[in-house]
Parts: C-alpha cells; sequence; structure tokens
C-alpha cells in the first residue's frame, strides 16, 4: 500500500510538473516571417575563447555561415584582426568598413592609415566606410577632433563616409550631418534612457529616423540615413519596460525587417553572433545581442514560431532524474509519514529540483570567463548543499523528529552566508548596476526554502505565529544572535537603496532630462519604470522573505529589551 500510495504521488507530481513546463513553453507567434532573401546588413565580430585575434580560420569559418544569410557586414576596426576584406570577396559579401577610434591619437593615427589602405586595397568589397564607433556618447574625444579624422579618410577614399553613434548624438551635435556622406545612428530601445517594450520598439525607431531626417532637411542637407545598429537582447537584466528574452529578441528583429520593407529603411542588425566578451563592459545582456551563438547556433529562427526555452524536455528530464533520485534516497523513511505530508515533502523536492537544475543552466550558460564559470560552480555547490539540508529538515519536521542541533547549526550558517551575499548583490545593485542581473535564480532555493519550512511547520503545529518564523525555530535551533538587528537594518535599507538606485538612474539619463526637465515632472515617468521591473520585483521580494527569520528574532528582542526596560 504504501509503494502504491508513493507511486501515486510521484505520478502526479510529475504530470503536474510536465503540465506546467509544456504549457510555459509553447511555440509563440512572433509576426511575420522573414521575406525570403538575405538581411542587408549584420554586424560582424569572430571571437574565439582563448584568442585575442581571430585567427583567418575563424574570420572564414564565420563568413561561411553568414554568406548566406545578409548581403553585407559591418565591421569596427582594422588593427589586431586578419584581412577580413579578401575573406568577404570569397563569400560574396560586401562590406561596411569601420575604423575604430579612442582617446589615444597615435593608436588613431596607425587606425587611420590602415583603414585607407584596406580600403582603396578593396574597392569592390568595401562599399561605405564609418569613421569612429560611439566616440562622442564615450568621451574619448571631441566632435572638432573627430570632424578632422572624417574629413582626412573623406579626402583619401572614394566610398561614402560616415560616422557612427547613438541617435542623440547627432542631434547633439548636428555639425556631424555637415561633414558625413551619410548618417549612421544606433538606435537600441532597449538602452534608451527610457527604455522602450518591445511591442512599441519598431515605432521608436520609425520615429527617430523621421526626427534624423528632419533635422538634416532643416540643415538644408537630404542625405541617406543608415540604421547602424538595432536588435534587442535575448538574455539579461530587464530596463524599464524592456524584457531581454528569446522570443522578443525575435519578435523586434522580425518587426524591424518588416518596418525596414515598408518604409525603404537601409539598416544594419546587431549583431551576427553573441560576444561573450562584452559581459564585462555590459554585463550579460551586451554578450547576447546576436542571431547566432558564441558556439554558432541560431538562437532563434527568422521563420516560423519562437521557442523561449526549446530545450525544456532535457531540463524535466533532468529535473526529473534528480528528483527520484532523492525520493529513492528517502523511499524506505516515508512510511510513517501521513499522506498529505507526504504528498507536501515530495513536492518541496520536486520544487528545490527545478530551482538547482535551472540554477546550474542559466549559470552556466552566463558564465563567459575562468572566475565566472568558479562562481558558477560555488553557487551550484552552496545551493545543493543548502538543498540537502533543507530535505532533511523538512523531512524531520513533517515526520515529527525531534530538533537536529547540528543540522540546525549547518543550516543558520548557509542562511547566514546567503544573507551576506545577498546584501553584497543589493547593494552593487543600488549603486553600479546599469550592467549587473538581478540573481533572483540565484537565492531561489534560499527563498523558497523559508516557504518550505513555515508550510512544513504549519503542518506540525497547525498553528503559526510571529515567534515560529524565527531562524531558530525553521531550522530547529536556539540561537541567541546579536547580529540579527543589524542583519533586518541592512536588508531593509537595501531595499530602499535599490530602489532609489534604480530611480536615479533613469532621472540622470541625458535624454531622460531633455524630455522631463523638472524633477517632479521626471519622478513618477522614472518610478513607474522601476516599479514596472519584474525583475527587480522578483529580487525585492526575495530580500523581504530572506529578512522575515531575522526580522522576527530582532522584534522580539526588542520587545523583551522595552519589558526589561520597563520593569
Amino acid at each position: 500500500m504504501k509503494t502504491a500510495k508513493i507511486l501515486l504521488y510521484l505520478i502526479l507530481i510529475i504530470v503536474v510538473h510536465g503540465a506546467i513546463d509544456w504549457i510555459t513553453n509553447r511555440p509563440q507567434d512572433v509576426g511575420a516571417d522573414v521575406p525570403t532573401g538575405k538581411l542587408m546588413s549584420l554586424s560582424f565580430a569572430s571571437s574565439r575563447e582563448g584568442f585575442k585575434t581571430p585567427l583567418t580560420e575563424h574570420i572564414d569559418e564565420d563568413l561561411g555561415l553568414l554568406a548566406d544569410k545578409t548581403h553585407s557586414i559591418r565591421t569596427y576596426s582594422i588593427l589586431g584582426g586578419e584581412p577580413t576584406a579578401d575573406i568577404a570577396r570569397k563569400y560574396g559579401v560586401t562590406m561596411i568598413q569601420g575604423g575604430w577610434l579612442g582617446p589615444d591619437h597615435n593608436n588613431n593615427k596607425k587606425e587611420i592609415e590602415a583603414l585607407i589602405k584596406s580600403v582603396n586595397a578593396h574597392p569592390d568589397v568595401v562599399k561605405r566606410i564609418i569613421v569612429g564607433n560611439e566616440v562622442l556618447l564615450r568621451r574619448d574625444m571631441d566632435v572638432d577632433s573627430l570632424i578632422a579624422y572624417i574629413r582626412q579618410v573623406k579626402q583619401a577614399v572614394k566610398q561614402p563616409v560616415s560616422y557612427a553613434d547613438v541617435w542623440s548624438i547627432y542631434m547633439k551635435y548636428p555639425q556631424l550631418i555637415n561633414e558625413v556622406d551619410f548618417i549612421t545612428i544606433h538606435i537600441l530601445p532597449y538602452w534608451e534612457d527610457e527604455p522602450v517594450p518591445v511591442e512599441h520598439a519598431t515605432e521608436h525607431v520609425e520615429k527617430i529616423v523621421q526626427q534624423i531626417k528632419d533635422k538634416a532637411l532643416g540643415m538644408g542637407q537630404s542625405k541617406p540615413i543608415l540604421i547602424g545598429e538595432s536588435g534587442w537582447p535575448s538574455v539579461g537584466r530587464q530596463r524599464g519596460r524592456a524584457v531581454p528574452s528569446v522570443v522578443n529578441s525575435a519578435k523586434f528583429i522580425r518587426s524591424l525587417l518588416q518596418l525596414a520593407s515598408r518604409q525603404h529603411f537601409d539598416y544594419n542588425i546587431i549583431e551576427a553572433f553573441n560576444q561573450p566578451w562584452k559581459v564585462d563592459f555590459e554585463g550579460v545582456a551586451g554578450a547576447n545581442w546576436g542571431l547566432l551563438s558564441a558556439d554558432h547556433k541560431p538562437v532563434f529562427p527568422l521563420t516560423g514560431p519562437v521557442y523561449e526555452n526549446p530545450a525544456w524536455p532535457v531540463h524535466f528530464a533532468l529535473t526529473t532524474g534528480l528528483w527520484l533520485l532523492i525520493v529513492a534516497a528517502y523511499y524506505k523513511k516515508l512510511s510513517g509519514v501521513s499522506p498529505l505530508r507526504l504528498l507536501v515533502f515530495l513536492t518541496l523536492m520536486q520544487v528545490l529540483s527545478v530551482c538547482l537544475v535551472t540554477l546550474t543552466d542559466f549559470l552556466w550558460h552566463t558564465s563567459y570567463n575562468p572566475w565566472q564559470r568558479a562562481y558558477t560552480l560555488l553557487m551550484i555547490a552552496a545551493n545543493t548543499v543548502l538543498s540537502g539540508l533543507l530535505i532533511q529538515r523538512f523531512y524531520d519536521i513533517l515526520a515529527g523528529n525531534p530538533d537536529a542541533q547540528q543540522l540546525a547549526s549547518r543550516l543558520k550558517n548557509g542562511y547566514l552566508v546567503f544573507i551576506l551575499l545577498a546584501l553584497y548583490k543589493t547593494y552593487s545593485l543600488a549603486f553600479n548596476g546599469r550592467y549587473l542581473s538581478f540573481p533572483v535564480e540565484q537565492f531561489a532555493i534560499p527563498v523558497l526554502g523559508i516557504c518550505g519550512l513555515v508550510i512544513c511547520l504549519l503542518l506540525r503545529q497547525r498553528r503559526l505565529d510571529y515567534q515560529s518564523l524565527e531562524l531558530g525555530r525553521l531550522v530547529g535551533g536556539d540561537f541567541s544572535m546579536r547580529r540579527d538587528r543589524m542583519i533586518v537594518y541592512l536588508m531593509g535599507i537595501g531595499i530602499v537603496v535599490l530602489i532609489l538606485g534604480e530611480t536615479r538612474a533613469f532621472m540622470t539619463g541625458h535624454d531622460f532630462i531633455l524630455e522631463h526637465p523638472g524633477f517632479y515632472e521626471g519622478l513618477p515617468f522614472a518610478l513607474s519604470y522601476t516599479f514596472y521591473n519584474q525583475q527587480l520585483l522578483a529580487w525585492l521580494l526575495c530580500l523581504s522573505i530572506l529578512s522575515i527569520p531575522f526580522w522576527t528574532k530582532a522584534e522580539r528582542n526588542n520587545r523583551s529589551a522595552a519589558s526589561i526596560q520597563s520593569t
């Protein structure tokens, strides 16, 4: 009978889990298929882990993959690379050749000389030239110095010459319009000072192109406009209403190409391949703008429906396998557990298994260097250990076993480690969070562990008061920790500072200030972007739940102290 009961619950949980995974990973309609044919242009940078500069065979392999996907590629630098133009000719791909400019004049001089030499040597391949990329945005030089470089190249080549930067730079420095042969603007709705949701992203692109066109016409200039960069990240930090995801990336690209077809826009998509090296400068989002992954696999198709996680059956199988191993380890101990408590115990084990597999997959695929991978392994190990301790504590509570002091001590120490890490993450996000991801996956097991402990105690005690939520009561020990009050204060302050930091980041944006010049005019918009951020809200919820066991202990200590003083 015991075996039949357990088997029935196993089947029930597997069916429910499978149904949830199937429903949440259904293929999604992301708009009309890309018209038959190739893209106009793709940003191209060949890179391999372990190679500071790409080898010729790397570039050859990458361009071979792109030849049937695009008519042209945009490159950004000459020095340090290989003869891309010769390989592009081999595959019938033209180029928008870029020259990289920075704050070092000597390096710039060498780059410009190499650019001119390459352009003149490959006039059949290099059709347009871009001198500098986001130089003014980075404040690497002043506009007059940049114009001098543009003029130098224009005098030495026959192809049209431009400068590429975010669209607002052309509004800030309209004299650039007079200097270039065509206007190259970057329109990245995700990175705007006021992030644009994917549903309105192409409307934003159309509006900006018209705005730049009107500005040029107002200056008596009618010049071609190239959308030099536009795209959407498939993974990363949410910004306001702009949510990175595979589905949203596909949705934006398809809608942008439809817009370009209707309005005859000239565009370049960023980018051909994901660029892991960008994680050091732009976070996880910056590393995931490619149509192809770093290992040359399509991130999403340009035709047909799109899956956010096409590998979900594999994840489901791994989760179920891990869960069944844990069930097997506890099988002999489950005979004395009542049906309801048994179902709760099996469900909690399944939830922790899901979190552990999700954490492992997400962290490993967003770790791009040895240090990040080392951190990933440490987090997986820490969450695995905590999961094991939590499962044993769940069982002890539900089976009515006496509290184990050694287990309680280990759980307490485990939670203190995660609390300290959560505080570090929170204050980092508050003061320098533009490129940092919210670490919800890393703390899902500690957070859900607290929820699971509360549920188990409720089943055993059939009542719950605030004292039952103390860390000592939850883990089965009696700890007198003076640091509880400090932890509560730091967590509470961290929540407030994080909200203020996220709001301030929007309000200090140059374009945001132009659109909302007054503090009280801009504040409601900035707050709306902050509180629409579902990743931020999820992290705030994690912090709140993690602080509950310490808050109740600190509150009881405060009441005890007040009682002693009154006596």
